[in-house]
């Protein structure tokens, strides 16, 4: 039942707005520049030696294959595996959660993941702010409310969905102008 709460939830929320269950709920620990990041190219193989002794370890059951793999999944490797080092217990745990669920997922499912995925990345960067917003406020709702929105939007046809989407997005315009307009300091200067 919570597996199915999660995956609607999810199709609610990446039918609402590209990926914005991709947008985590915490910021990603930032990666620190090893020696991998800051010199290899988009196309340069990655080195098995160039890789920290902590990353070998992790990566360890690559080793023998490592120079038979491709550059990019080699650098892809290699900063994921930076990434997890950086992470804290708490961020593992969900890191991996997210994986199982990821694992569960249809080839479709993950191939309309990345297409959304890579849509929101094309947004400019203050809609993809507004989506994490929108994203952060739904959770914060007590779950009944949520419930109660979930079966609205299963219910809803294309066209009631995007009626709701747009009527959310105008709700929210409505707030920042209110906001602006009790607090002037607020509003951006416009260059003359």
């Amino acid at each position: 039942m919570i597996k199915e709460r999660k995956a609607l939830m999810l199709a609610l929320l990446l039918a609402a707005a590209p990926a914005c269950v991709l947008a985590q709920a915490q910021a990603p620990a930032p990666v620190a520049p090893g020696p991998v990041a800051a010199g290899a190219a988009p196309s340069a193989p990655v080195p098995w030696s160039s890789l920290t002794p902590r990353q070998q370890q992790l990566l360890g059951p690559m080793a023998d294959k490592w120079g038979t793999l491709p550059a990019a999944r080699q650098q892809a490797l290699a900063r994921g595996s930076q990434r997890w080092l950086n992470m804290n217990p708490q961020q593992r745990t969900m890191a991996r959660q997210r994986f199982q669920q990821w694992r569960q997922l249809s080839p479709q499912q993950r191939q309309t993941l990345r297409q959304r995925w890579q849509s929101f990345k094309s947004l400019p960067p203050q809609q993809q702010q507004a989506i994490r917003q929108s994203y952060h406020q739904f959770q914060r709702l007590p779950p009944w409310r949520r419930q109660m929105l979930r079966q609205q939007w299963q219910r809803a046809t294309p066209a009631q969905r995007r009626q709701m989407f747009q009527r959310a997005w105008e709700k929210r315009r409505e707030r920042q102008m209110g906001e602006m307009r009790r607090f002037p300091q607020m509003r951006a200067v416009r260059p003359r």
